[in-house]
Order: C-alpha cells, then sequence, then structure tokens
C-alpha cells in the first residue's frame, strides 16, 4: 500500500500518502488494492481512489481480430498485448479438454474464435478473453442457423471448416456464396476442393504466391491431393462466410481463379478455368514487365 501511495502522490492523484493509508486502514481495504491501469481525472479524493483500486475497474484495452486470422497469430496478438507467452496460449486453444469445456466438439479451437473487436481490463488473462471469444462464435452461429446447418446435413464443425476456406479465397462479401458454392458443388461431385487457404496454412510465414511443389505438401489439410473437407479450420471465419456456407448461391460453378484484385473468374468447365488462368497470367506477366521497366503508369 505504501508503495501505491506514493506512486499516487507522485502523479498528482492524492496530497497525502498518510492521509491515503488512514483512508485504506479505516475502509479495511488494505490489502484489497488490485493491479491494473487506471485513469484518474487529476487529483481525487481517497475514498473515490481507494473504491476504484478495491474495485479492479481499470483502463479498457482493446483488440481488434480481423475475419480469416489464424489461432496463432491471434496467440501472438494477445501475448503482446496481455504480456503474456503465446506458446502458453496456443497450448490453451489446442487443448480437447479447453475445448470441451467451452463446448467446442473439436481438438482445437481454430475456426471458432470469432473475429471482432473486444475490450479487456489489465487484470483480464488470455483465458478469459479466448472464453468470450468462442462464447460470441456460439452467439453468432444462432440456433436458427444451426437448424439450417442440420437441414442440409452439416455440423457445426463441418460448416466451421468449410467457410473458413471461403473465409480465407474471398474478398468481396458479394462473391462469398459462389466461392461456397463452388467448394459444395465439387464435394457433392467427389472432385477434391483444391483450395488454396489450406495450402497457405502449411506454409511458414505470411500468404505468397503458391508454387507446384507447395501443392504437393503431404498433409490431410492438402486439399489438391485429398478429397473431402480437410480435417478443420484452417482460420477463423467471420459471420458472412459462414452464412455463405449455409446459403451459398444457385451456381454450377466448379472452378475460380482470382484476378489480383479482389475479385475472382467463375467457371463451368475445366477448358474455361484454364483459359481464365492464362488471362491472367497474361496480365500478371505484362503488369511485372511495366514494374520492371518503370512504365506501370501511362
Amino acid at each position: 500500500p505504501r508503495r501505491i501511495a506514493r506512486m499516487l502522490r507522485l502523479n498528482g492523484i492524492i496530497r497525502t500518502e498518510s492521509g491515503f493509508l488512514a483512508c485504506a486502514r479505516i475502509m479495511g481495504c488494505t490489502h484489497d488494492l488490485k493491479a491494473g491501469r487506471y485513469r484518474f481525472q487529476g487529483w481525487e479524493s481517497h475514498f473515490s481512489v481507494l473504491r476504484t483500486l478495491t474495485r479492479g475497474k481499470g483502463v479498457l484495452e482493446k483488440i481488434t481480430f480481423p475475419e480469416g486470422m489464424r489461432a496463432s497469430r491471434m496467440a501472438g496478438a494477445m501475448a503482446a498485448r496481455m504480456s503474456a507467452d503465446s506458446a502458453l496460449i496456443v497450448r490453451m486453444m489446442e487443448d480437447p479438454v479447453f475445448c470441451t469445456r467451452l463446448n467446442v466438439d473439436a481438438p482445437s479451437l481454430e475456426g471458432y474464435l470469432y473475429p471482432d473487436t473486444y475490450l479487456f481490463q489489465s487484470n483480464d488473462t488470455p483465458g478469459s478473453l479466448i472464453e468470450r471469444m468462442v462464447g460470441r462464435f456460439h452467439e453468432m452461429f444462432s440456433d436458427s442457423l444451426k437448424v439450417l446447418a442440420a437441414s442440409g446435413g452439416w455440423t457445426v464443425h463441418q460448416v466451421a471448416t468449410l467457410a473458413s476456406l471461403v473465409e480465407g479465397e474471398a474478398v468481396l462479401d458479394s462473391e462469398r456464396p459462389v466461392v461456397a458454392a463452388i467448394y459444395i458443388n465439387r464435394l457433392r461431385r467427389g472432385y477434391p476442393l483444391q483450395a488454396c487457404p489450406n495450402v497457405q496454412n502449411l506454409l511458414p510465414g505470411p500468404p505468397r504466391r503458391l508454387l507446384d511443389r507447395d501443392l504437393k505438401i503431404e498433409s490431410p489439410y492438402n486439399t489438391y491431393l485429398h478429397q473431402g473437407l480437410p480435417p478443420g479450420p484452417v482460420n477463423n471465419p467471420g459471420i458472412s462466410s459462414i452464412k455463405a456456407v449455409l446459403r451459398p448461391s444457385p451456381v454450377n460453378y466448379l472452378y475460380l481463379v482470382a484476378n489480383g484484385d479482389g475479385t475472382h473468374t467463375f467457371s463451368l468447365s475445366l477448358d474455361e478455368h484454364n483459359a481464365a488462368k492464362r488471362r491472367f497470367e497474361k496480365v500478371r506477366r505484362e503488369v511485372y514487365r511495366r514494374s520492371a521497366s518503370g512504365t506501370e503508369n501511362p
């Protein structure tokens, strides 16, 4: 208490240390002062300061997790903001017992950590924040959506898995239902999904252009080598991607290729798809040529 009193006086929050300590003894809260970051409006009464410190309601911090963020990167962001060990946070996210306690029927929380902006206090723990994130997932994946999933023969885990592929592929909300439809069409026809987000998840570092050798990496998550859904989500999707899986567009497309500007070209046949890829490669080479020569602007 004496160290706290000195800190408060030096920062102009209280006038005298002795008066503050005497008030703490009278209130019987000498040993109930909670650590944390607090914001005071200049000088305040001893009673007011002690009431704030005993309630432990410090300054609220804010952390934002974008859609499609991997659990490991979320753990890193939590560790940096909450002075915690990212490896321990990852182990918590991959603890099956913890998953069960949070009503997640999966060996990992990947896909169930809902991307959003969260407020927390300095004395909050990563575990408490994770519980809120999973709780937010259950809130967003409402009972009506669960009924819709069941009517389509999907489990929550399957929807989360497929939604993570849509999240990793689509940039525009308007394209998410089309991308979801392509994956579903391929599943129903027994085609491999050939989803790039899965392969990206197998590579270290930030996303990059995939090479032919990347598509040959042996893993149950490599949907170029293995048919069907991967074992689980590869990132944490938002509600737009989840709804896209449950309400896909009524299209018969089977192929897609990114145009490099956030949009995609969708195709019905392999011939159309290959033609779209050739067009994109031609554009990409031209952009690279102009960039290399310094003539990207006319």
